[in-house]
């Protein structure tokens, strides 16, 4: 159901970046930090089977009426979605959305440990469907596609949007990535490169997934990322590939919609679900310029092998269907490139 519930505010598509993510109702509470940091455009599509659907409105509403920013309902557009064995008895449907409100009367929130209607069916959560259809839907030339746990850097759009301006032609497609860090528990978000190369100093933010996946998200260039003199502004630290030892790198970046789309046959529980995109873009000799004074934290919280909570098993069958299925017709579309790997 795309657009069903649209932003109050619009915009031109070359006066702003789209930041276009997804999630389910219990990860809502996550776009008023991130709105306060990003202050454009976000577009969410929430997965919503059965049951989750009403819970999945109410909450929206809850989030849009009962700020007292109205960022939410100012800036956000929320897309849902579910499969066909999975459609909600009950919806409100577009029209009588003109008569729902939130309740603010009382505290409210849904506990990531809340049993949804995806776990009592036990579904796996359809991740890059998601994906795609938030980033699609997007109404900027720019879209950031990124997860709702990641916060950007405050004032990405303007020094963004100013680099491009006085950027310089380039003959390979590219995109502009973001480096990805973690932050202890309580700790303050950094709001520019330097408190957040302090913390890093201290020891209170980390590189993303540094005790699950570290060489997944490091970029390259990464010691000259953290040493170079900080200048005002945004630029183009280092122009990267991704060929060893960058080969299992999933970045995330500020592009287009000409970029390729997101394998919607794999799933968030099998992982690996970015990395056929990446080694797609390989294939395409994507540019991927390292931002200098750009980056994205993670809700706070450092997270662990435990924290993960992965099943092996589905990770087992999706690398199987990866290797049987989708990486040979990659290469029987795009060709294959010396240097260029799927892990």
């Amino acid at each position: 159901m795309y657009n069903y519930i649209t932003a109050k505010k619009t915009f031109r598509c070359n006066e702003t970046i789209t930041f276009t993510t997804h999630g389910d109702f219990r990860f809502l509470d996550n776009l008023q930090p991130l709105l306060v940091r990003w202050g454009g455009p976000v577009s969410v599509s929430m997965y919503a089977p059965g049951d989750d659907f009403e819970k999945s409105v109410e909450t929206i509403f809850y989030y849009r009426d009962c700020s007292a920013l109205k960022l939410v309902r100012d800036l956000v557009t929320f897309h849902l979605f579910f499969e066909e064995g999975h459609v909600p008895e009950n919806f409100t449907t577009v029209a009588n959305l003109k008569n729902k409100s939130g309740n603010c009367s009382s505290a409210f929130s849904w506990e990531e440990e809340y049993v949804t209607y995806k776990i009592r069916n036990n579904l796996d959560y359809p991740v890059n469907v998601a994906r795609n259809v938030a980033r699609e839907t997007a109404q900027t030339h720019f879209v950031f596609a990124s997860d709702i746990e990641l916060y950007p850097a405050p004032n990405t759009i303007p020094t963004f949007l100013e680099m491009v301006q006085r950027g310089e032609e380039r003959t390979c497609p590219q995109v502009y990535v973001n480096p990805i860090f973690e932050i202890k528990a309580n700790a303050t978000l950094p709001n520019n490169k330097v408190e957040l190369l302090e913390m890093l100093g201290n020891g209170s933010v980390i590189p993303f997934h540094k005790h699950i996946c570290a060489y997944c998200h490091t970029v390259p260039n990464f010691k000259k990322w953290t040493t170079d003199k900080i200048k005002p502004g945004m630029s183009v630290m280092h122009v990267g590939k991704r060929v060893r030892p960058f080969h299992h790198w999933e970045p995330i970046y500020i592009g287009t919609n000409s970029e390729p789309v997101y394998d919607e046959r794999l799933s968030w529980e099998g992982r690996y679900d970015k990395m056929t995109q990446g080694y797609t873009m390989c294939l395409m000799e994507y540019d991927f310029n390292i931002l200098d004074n750009a980056f994205l934290i993670h809700r706070p919280g450092i997270k662990t092998m435990k924290s993960a909570h992965i099943d092996k098993t589905k990770v087992g069958k999706q690398n199987y269907r990866i290797k049987a299925e989708v990486y040979p017709l990659i290469n029987k579309i795009f060709g294959t490139k010396t240097g260029c790997e799927m892990w």
